[in-house]
Formats: C-alpha cells, structure tokens, sequence
C-alpha cells in the first residue's frame, strides 16, 4: 500500500511525535508498504512564536495539493493540526477523499499554559478538525476516552513502542556525579513541569536532557542541576542507562515515549498518577507513581532495573506500526488523482 503521511512536526524538532512518525515509517517500510512523509522541509518556513524550535510551513496549499497528487496515494493520513495539516485536510474534503487522523498530545492544555487560552476554544477547533476523520487515533484507552467526552467521534486506539535495540541495559557511567542520580529527558517547556522535579529537595544528583524555551531560565533557577543538549539516540540511551531513575514530572502528556526508552534501559521511572504514566506503568513494577513527586523518586529507587526492562519488552514498534496500518482507509474512487491534478 502506498501511504502518505503528512506532519508538521518534524526535525529539527526531538520530540515523541517526531520518533513516533520516524519508527512507523520505517517499521511500514519493513512490512512492505511504501512511506511517503511530507514534512515542513520540503516548505518555506518561519519559526514559531515563543516556540522557535517549532517550524510553521508558509502558504503550503498548493505544493501540498499538488505533491498528494503526484503520489497517488492509497492512504492519506494527516498527522498534525498544523498548516501543512491544514492543507492536506482541506485538499481531501474537496476532492472526496477519506483520511485518518492522529491525536498525539494534550493540545489544548498546553496551550493554556502556554498562552492562557481556555481549553474549550481550542477543543473546538479540533472537534471540527477531527471530525471529518474516519479514524481519529489516540495513543492510550485513557485518552481515547478524554477525547470522546469531549465530543470526538471515531476514534481508535494506536499504542507506541521503543526500539529495544538501541535502548538496552548497559554498564554507562556518563553521568559522573553524586548518586543517586535522577534524570529528565524531553522538551524543557512549561507544559512538560520541569520545574516541578527540578524544585524536589532529593539526594544524589539532578540532570536534564533536552532544550525548550525555559530551559534559560531553570539553568538560571537551578544551577545546581546538570544540563545536556539534544542528544542522539544512541548517546540517550547511555544517559538513561547511567541514571538511577528517570522522572517524568509532566502531567498532560499523552503518553511519554521517554517513559518506554528509559524502561528499556532499565531505569525504573518516578511520575505522577496521570494519563501517560498511568497507561505505561499500570498493572506492573517498573515504574513509581505518587502525587508527592519526591516520594514517587525515593520509591522508585527500590525498583529491580531487570523489572524495567522486562516491563519495556511488552512494547514493539511493529505491533504499533501494524496497528497503525489497519486504521489507515483506502482512497475508495478511482482516478480521483487525476482529477485532483487537473484541478
């Protein structure tokens, strides 16, 4: 099947969207169907207000009509809500042709939190962006279900992965400071709650991977803390691997790739009890889940690491990526390509 994936999240953004579409290309690939990604590379672009990390294409409807043409897709699948999204959305309503679509973080909150905008006008928009989507895609049950209640029709389940290859326990000691040693990996942005692990009164020692836009100000904040870049897969791994346990402080995630990649290194992670780290760690002992923070660290401390790697083996790239592809929905009217083009 030739499938067609359209993303405004794309590098040089390091994010969970980013590895997700990455892993699902190439695990497709690997099952035999043919990967078409269309991403803001291919586009003039700007960097986003507050958010330069984060590139917005510039007028993309015409080259993103014309490329899903060229391509003739079986499948079309919108990823992001974004202006490449956006197009691709308004070029499959106008030539009748069906899509599914994906639901990939907790939008509306972050852009509260971000900007203070009620979580109502933005779940607005995304009702009516969604809603012609014959499969809205959701990463967890628990955030299936949120989506329902909020009005969302259609949706399905498609879980993540972690490549157990490049994140596997190792003797790592890149982390060469006071033990215990607790690590946060991710954007360094308010949405995600750095602050909050960063302000915990723990012993051993603090480190954050990762770049976002506060990440000034928390090296400002707490200087005592440890502080990597963006980092490769590869270097990840070691880092998670050297650390004692990994903290998600985030509490809108929808689901946490880190939590996984972590795990799979055998680093037992400390988080609160929301959706993200619920979904990944229930019903198992790899990870400590606690209101008070701090407690969730010193708990997860006792955790057996080959408890954490045996939790992050139930997770495959290719189960998610064959799920994926059994939501996808074939472009049902023949020579609707050819129409398209001479529109």
């Amino acid at each position: 099947m030739k499938i067609m994936i359209v993303t405004d999240a794309w590098e040089p953004q390091v994010n969970g969207v980013v590895r997700t579409l990455k892993n699902t290309s190439r695990e497709l690939t690997a099952l035999g169907h043919r990967v078409e990604l269309m991403t803001p590379l291919e586009f003039r672009t700007i960097p986003c207000p507050t958010y330069p990390e984060i590139r917005l294409s510039l007028f993309p409807r015409r080259r993103v009509h014309s490329r899903i043409a060229e391509f003739a897709p079986d499948a079309l699948h919108i990823a992001t809500e974004g202006p490449l999204g956006l197009a691709a959305r308004a070029y499959a309503l106008r030539h009748g042709l069906p899509f599914t679509t994906a639901y990939h973080t907790r939008f509306p909150e972050y852009v509260q939190a971000r900007f203070g905008i009620p979580t109502t006008a933005t779940y607005r928009f995304l009702r009516w962006f969604h809603g012609p989507s014959l499969a809205v895609m959701a990463p967890t049950p628990v955030v299936k279900s949120d989506l329902e209640q909020h009005g969302f029709e259609n949706v399905v389940l498609w879980t993540r992965g972690v490549d157990l290859d490049i994140f596997h326990p190792m003797d790592s000691k890149v982390l060469n400071t006071a033990r215990p040693i607790f690590l946060y990996v991710g954007r360094v942005a308010i949405e995600k709650n750095v602050e909050a692990f960063l302000k915990l009164d723990l012993p051993g020692s603090k480190w954050v991977a990762g770049e976002g836009p506060a990440l000034a100000e928390l090296k400002s904040r707490y200087p005592e803390a440890n502080y990597l870049g963006v980092l490769s897969q590869a270097e990840l791994a070691k880092v998670y691997a050297a650390a004692d346990v990994f903290v998600f402080p985030s509490r809108t995630d929808t689901f946490g790739l880190v939590l996984l990649e972590a795990l799979a290194c055998g680093t037992p992670v400390a988080a609160y009890p929301v959706t993200g780290p619920i979904d990944v760690l229930a019903g198992g002992n790899a990870g400590a889940m606690n209101d008070d923070l701090r407690e969730a660290c010193l708990d997860a401390l006792k955790i057996d690491r080959a408890e954490a790697r045996a939790w992050a083996e139930r997770f495959s790239w290719q189960a998610a990526s064959m799920q994926f592809a059994a939501h996808l929905k074939p472009l049902a009217r023949a020579g609707a390509h050819e129409e398209s083009a001479a529109a």
